[in-house]
């Protein structure tokens, strides 16, 4: 781990900026991912409509530096964003958990396409179909960061993602995380040793959500822009990907699952227009011989 985090230290001074700013969205995409896993891989709770976290975060953003401040103010938009994320999976999280298995993953996508709707026709508070552009990022030259360059950008989401890795390692091995695992494998079990189920499902449901708000504040900056795709179902079905491809119940398999899948999209869309046929390839090719995912497939050969 000391290795990868002074690999990825050193590697700006490598790469041209395309690449860097390139590094910099996949940070910002294994946050997103690895919070999934709290829930998918750890609490056993698939989710195709995880992008109305990521997405209600990012357009807190948005509001708040293009149509309030009219500039960045930093604190304040990055609380609300994750704010914003957590009061949605608040009331969605009282409803959803309430249902299981595939009655579970067509409620909570069904929340999401309607936050989705919500964005693409209020057009005087989201802009609509056209987004909100001009987003500016934080201002923290009081640090010597301008965050205006690629390389200074870089470090600040891998900041972020170094911290955010570090709380969510805490969750999942500590004794809410294990409490976790045992509802995956049984909840007759775990319910008969006396935990209240659904209070566990729910707090798990908020902590992923927190995590997938920071993300999405982090795209918003990245990106200036934010748009209807945010809370589309194409992106909650990208990131259950990316956890399924690097390994579900891994936290940092699914990093990895983020960096493939992001990879893919920016190089291979630039050569042909199928891209999406190569990454269903992968993704059957890992279901077929890599059925625990990339990362478990990577520790196995590193024992070898």
């Amino acid at each position: 781990m000391a290795l990868i985090l002074a690999f990825l230290g050193v590697l700006p001074l490598f790469l041209p900026s395309y690449y860097t700013g390139l590094f910099s969205l996949m940070f910002i995409f294994a946050i997103f991912a690895m919070s999934l896993d709290i829930l998918q891989g750890y609490t056993g709770l698939p989710s195709l409509g995880h992008a109305a976290f990521f997405g209600t975060s990012a357009y807190m953003v948005g509001i708040l530096n293009v149509k309030i401040f009219k500039a960045c103010n930093f604190g304040v938009e990055l609380i609300a964003g994750i704010l914003a994320a957590a009061v949605v999976a608040s009331i969605f999280g009282l409803i959803v958990l309430r249902s299981k298995e595939v009655y579970l993953l067509m409620i909570l996508m069904a929340s999401s396409m309607m936050l989705w709707g919500i964005a693409f026709k209020w057009r005087s508070v989201t802009g609509g179909d056209d987004g909100l552009p001009g987003i500016s990022r934080p201002d923290l030259r009081f640090i010597h960061w301008d965050l205006g360059s690629t390389t200074h950008f870089y470090y600040f989401a891998l900041l972020f993602f170094i911290v955010s890795a570090a709380l969510m390692y805490l969750v999942v091995h500590s004794s809410f995380g294990h409490t976790l695992l045992g509802i995956r494998e049984s909840e007759t079990r775990m319910r008969s040793l006396g935990y209240n189920i659904w209070l566990q499902k729910y707090i798990a449901f908020n902590v992923s959500a927190i995590f997938a708000g920071l993300a999405g504040v982090l795209l918003a900056y990245y990106n200036g822009f934010v748009g209807p795709s945010e809370l589309h179902l194409v992106t909650s079905a990208e990131v259950l990907i990316m956890v399924i491809l690097g390994g579900a119940g891994t936290l940092f398999g699914p990093a990895i699952g983020a960096g493939i899948i992001i990879f893919i999209k920016t190089f291979v869309s630039g050569y042909t227009e199928h891209w999406m046929i190569i990454l269903g390839a992968l993704y059957m090719a890992t279901i077929m011989f890599a059925p625990q995912g990339v990362y478990r497939l990577f520790k196995q050969l590193f024992r070898k």
